[in-house]
C-alpha cells in the first residue's frame, strides 16, 4: 500500500533522497521547479489508482441503465436542427452516470483512505482521520464536502433543464450557488494571490489586508453584538469570490458549448484531467499542502468517469451527456484549477487553464463571432471549432482531431508549471491565435466571399443613374393585353 503524498515527504526527508524544495508562495514568485520524479510519481500513482477503477466502471454500468430510463421516460435529444449531427433521437442523462461514477470514487476514497492510502502493507496511519474535515486533525484534508455540493446543485440544475427546460437566470444561478459554496469554504480564494502579493508588498501591505473605520454612531459599532471600530476588507480574499464565480460560470458553459460532436466533451476533458493530475502529483511530490491528496482523486475520479463514459457516447453515439453532465464536467475541470492556487501560486492556475484551452477558445470564438454578427450570446450556431472540422474529417475525424489539439495544450500546460513559462506562453499564443483566426475565416467565409465579390464589382463602370420614380413607375406599366403582375 501506498501513503499518502504528506508521509511520502516524511519518508523522503529520513532517506538519502534530496531535501525538497519549500515553495515561496508567501512573495508570489514562481518557484525554481524541480523536475518530476517518475518513480516516485508511478508509486504515488498507484495508491490511489482504484479511485480511477471506481470511478471508470461505475460509469460504464451505469451509463446502459440511464440510457434505459431515458428512452422511458421519453428524455431524448431529437435532432430538430440542422446543425445537429444525429438523425435519429438520442437518449440523455449520460450526465447522471458521470455524476454517479464520480461520487461513488469520492466515497471509496473516504472509505479506503484508512487502510489503502493511508498506510504500507495494510497498516493503518492513525494520524490520518479521513473523515474528519478539520484541518487541524492532519496534515492533509479529503475532497471536500462543499466540493460534492457543488456537483449535486451543478448536475440537478442541468438534468431539469434537459428533462423540462429551465430559464437561462435559474441555471446561472445554481451555478452561482455552487461558486458561493466553493468560496465558503477557502478554495480558490488565494488564486490571486501571486499576483497581489508582489503589488501589496509595494505598498507596504502584502497580505492586501485594510480596515475602514467605522463612526461611532452608526448601528455596527453600537454594542452587543458589535464589528469593532472598523471593517477589515481582505482585497486578495474578495478577489479570489469574484474569480471563483467568473470561473465557474466561465467552465460550466463553455464545456456545454464544446459539446457538439459524439465523445468530443468526454474525451478532451479526459486528457485535460490527464494533464491536470501531472501537475497534481508533481505538486504533491513537493508536500504542496492539505490539497495534495485530494487534486489526485478528483483528477482520477473525472479522467475514470470520462473514460468510463466515452465507449457509449463515441460516434455513432447511444446516449448524451445532456446539460446535466456537460456543466458538471466543467464545473469539475475548474474546481481542480482553483485548488491548484491553493498555495497561492497564480502561474499554476493560468497552467490549468491553458491545459483546458480548447472549451476555452471556442467560447471565445463564439462570443467574437456572435458579436460581429449582431446576435444575442445564447444564441446558437454550426461555426464552432468542433462543426468546422467535421465538415472537413467527418465526426470522428473532427473528435480526434480536437483530442490532439487537447492534448497538444496539456502539454504546454504541464510544461507551463514546471517554469517554462515564456516558452508556453509564446507556443500556446502562436496555436491560439492560428485556431482563432482559421475558425473565424471558416465561420464568416460566405461573408467574405460577398465583400470580395463586391471589390471586384467597385472596378466596373458605374450603372448610368436610375431614372426618376414617376419615370420607372411609367415604365413598369403593363401594355395593353399584358398580364397583370401577382
Amino acid at each position: 500500500m501506498i501513503p499518502l503524498p504528506h508521509m511520502m515527504a516524511q519518508e523522503a526527508m529520513a532517506t538519502d533522497a534530496p531535501p525538497l524544495v519549500p515553495l515561496p508562495a508567501e512573495n508570489g514568485l514562481i518557484p525554481p521547479a524541480p523536475s518530476l520524479e517518475p518513480e516516485r510519481a508511478i508509486e504515488m500513482l498507484h495508491g490511489y489508482l482504484p479511485v480511477f477503477i471506481v470511478a471508470f466502471v461505475v460509469t460504464l454500468l451505469a451509463t446502459p441503465l440511464m440510457r434505459l430510463a431515458a428512452v422511458r421516460f421519453g428524455i431524448v435529444d431529437r435532432p430538430t436542427e440542422s446543425r445537429k449531427g444525429h438523425g435519429v433521437p438520442v437518449a440523455y442523462l449520460g450526465g447522471v452516470a458521470v455524476f454517479l461514477g464520480v461520487m461513488m470514487a469520492i466515497a471509496f476514497s473516504y472509505v479506503a483512505s484508512g487502510a489503502w492510502f493511508a498506510g504500507i502493507e495494510g497498516r493503518i496511519n492513525p494520524q490520518f482521520e479521513f473523515l474528519a474535515f478539520h484541518t487541524s486533525k492532519r496534515d492533509q484534508v479529503p475532497v471536500n464536502f462543499v466540493i460534492l455540493l457543488g456537483m449535486t446543485v451543478i448536475m440537478l440544475t442541468g438534468l431539469i433543464d434537459d428533462v423540462g427546460g429551465l430559464a437561462p437566470r435559474i441555471k446561472i444561478g445554481g451555478q452561482l450557488l455552487a461558486a458561493a459554496a466553493l468560496a465558503m469554504q477557502d478554495i480558490g480564494t488565494k488564486v490571486a494571490a501571486g499576483v497581489l502579493r508582489p503589488i501589496g508588498s509595494l505598498l507596504g501591505n502584502e497580505d492586501m489586508i485594510f480596515h475602514v473605520p467605522l463612526p461611532d454612531w452608526t448601528p455596527f459599532t453600537l454594542g452587543p453584538p458589535t464589528l469593532g471600530p472598523n471593517i477589515e476588507i481582505d482585497i486578495i480574499y474578495w478577489t479570489g469570490v469574484a474569480i471563483i464565480a467568473l470561473f465557474v460560470l466561465g467552465a460550466c458553459n463553455a464545456s456545454n458549448l464544446v459539446d457538439g460532436l459524439d465523445g468530443l466533451l468526454s474525451g478532451v476533458t479526459a486528457i485535460s484531467a490527464a494533464g491536470l493530475l501531472v501537475i497534481a502529483l508533481w505538486l504533491a511530490q513537493r508536500d504542496d499542502g492539505q490539497h495534495d491528496g485530494a487534486r489526485i482523486i478528483l483528477c482520477l475520479a473525472v479522467m475514470g468517469a470520462c473514460l468510463g463514459f466515452l465507449p457509449h457516447n463515441f460516434n455513432p453515439a447511444t446516449i448524451f451527456l445532456g446539460d446535466a453532465g456537460s456543466l458538471l464536467l466543467g464545473y469539475l475541470v475548474i474546481v481542480i484549477v482553483l485548488m491548484l492556487g491553493d498555495t497561492g501560486q497564480t502561474h499554476l492556475v493560468v497552467a490549468g487553464l491553458i491545459i483546458y484551452a480548447v472549451p476555452i477558445i471556442d467560447t471565445a470564438l463564439a462570443m467574437v463571432r456572435r458579436a460581429l454578427a449582431g446576435k444575442p450570446m445564447s444564441s446558437a450556431d454550426d461555426q464552432h471549432l468542433h462543426h468546422i472540422l467535421k465538415r472537413s474529417l467527418g465526426v470522428k475525424g473532427a473528435a480526434l482531431a480536437t483530442y490532439g489539439i487537447a492534448a497538444v495544450f496539456a502539454a504546454l500546460g504541464v510544461w507551463l508549471s514546471m517554469g517554462r513559462v515564456r516558452v508556453v506562453f509564446s507556443i500556446a499564443l502562436v496555436i491560439a491565435a492560428f485556431i482563432g483566426v482559421s475558425a473565424v475565416k471558416a465561420a464568416r467565409r460566405q461573408l467574405l466571399e460577398a465583400q470580395a465579390l463586391s471589390a471586384a464589382g467597385a472596378g466596373s463602370p458605374r450603372p448610368s443613374r436610375p431614372p426618376p420614380a414617376s419615370q420607372q413607375s411609367a415604365k413598369r406599366q403593363p401594355g395593353p393585353g399584358a398580364p397583370t403582375p401577382v
